[in-house]
């Protein structure tokens, strides 16, 4: 009685599907549902921004759009809403623009740094709460970018870092310069 051989290519093809399936998996595990963030991340009331900073930066809009778009990768559904709390249903994020060094000038005015603070709820209970903090002198040719630019660079970090924390959202975490 002869051995059955199975075909060469119908082996390459198994492992090909095999090997498909193995790494989509983790893709489709990281698909957390739906959550609704904040459409703005405001600055803490006694917090001091420069007037055109404040004026000409869009810092509260910029970290709600840089958070949002780390958690697209993440969420099924991302939504953004003018007002998120412990009442929103499902997951919600809601933060503030708690620290800002940012005067005018550029890199020649010296460093540039945002502290974010956030609270995710989930069906009306905090799951998880953060501080994420990012500072950049502006990088390669520093000097010849604006402080919105730097300041841009700092929230986009941020978003990065809350992205991440998302997926394994704990309590009081220090994210980015803040560990």
């Amino acid at each position: 009685m002869q051995a059955h051989r199975s075909h060469p290519a119908l082996s390459v093809v198994a492992r090909l599907v095999l090997f498909t399936a193995c790494a989509s998996l983790p893709l489709t595990s990281l698909a957390a549902g739906s959550i609704t963030i904040a459409k703005q991340a405001p600055y803490a009331q006694q917090l001091s921004v420069p007037d055109a900073v404040r004026a000409e930066c869009n810092l509260p809009i910029r970290v709600s759009e840089f958070v949002k778009e780390n958690a697209d990768k993440t969420y099924d559904k991302v939504a953004l809403a003018d007002n998120v709390s412990a009442s929103t249903p499902g997951q919600a994020l809601s933060m503030k623009i708690t620290g800002l060094t940012g005067t005018g000038g550029g890199a020649w005015s010296g460093a540039k740094h945002v502290t974010v603070e956030g609270t995710l709820w989930e069906n009306g209970k905090v799951k998880g709460t953060f501080t994420a903090m990012r500072y950049s002198g502006g990088g390669a040719f520093g000097g010849y970018k604006g402080t919105c630019a730097i300041l841009g660079r700092c929230v986009q970090a941020i978003g990065k870092d809350v992205g991440g924390w998302l997926l394994a959202p704990s309590m009081n975490a220090k994210l980015g310069d803040a560990k």
